[in-house]
């Protein structure tokens, strides 16, 4: 489960933040994660839990925003949604298209004490 993994880095950039601008607590920390991006949101959830007690983010709640899967046709030249990274475009049927969006996962905001 890359989950954990990624759940530690997490809190790993949380407390470089509390360092670097001297917050006691966490409270939320909002989560974007692309749907091409191979990440679990519930298995993130229950790992970020995980790794957080007995952490500044101890009780944190995890705010999951889910980033839609987008990509280019090459064949239409229009921008089409993408459930999985080789879906075809939905506007002219081709396959594969460029992804554009979705692929990430980043943390968007803080709420802190």
């Amino acid at each position: 489960m890359h989950e954990m993994s990624l759940a530690e880095g997490i809190l790993d950039l949380i407390e470089d933040a509390a360092r670097r601008e001297g917050f006691g607590r966490v409270r939320t920390v909002f989560l974007e994660i692309g749907r091409l991006s191979s990440v679990e949101p519930e298995a993130m959830a229950f790992c970020f839990d995980a790794v957080a007690r007995d952490s500044i983010a101890a009780g944190a709640r995890l705010e999951i925003i889910a980033v839609p899967g987008t990509g280019f046709c090459l064949d239409c030249g229009r921008e089409t949604m993408l459930e999985a990274v080789y879906d075809p475009c939905e506007h002219c049927g081709v396959a594969p298209v460029r992804v554009t969006g979705g692929t990430e996962m980043r943390v968007r905001e803080l709420d802190v004490e």
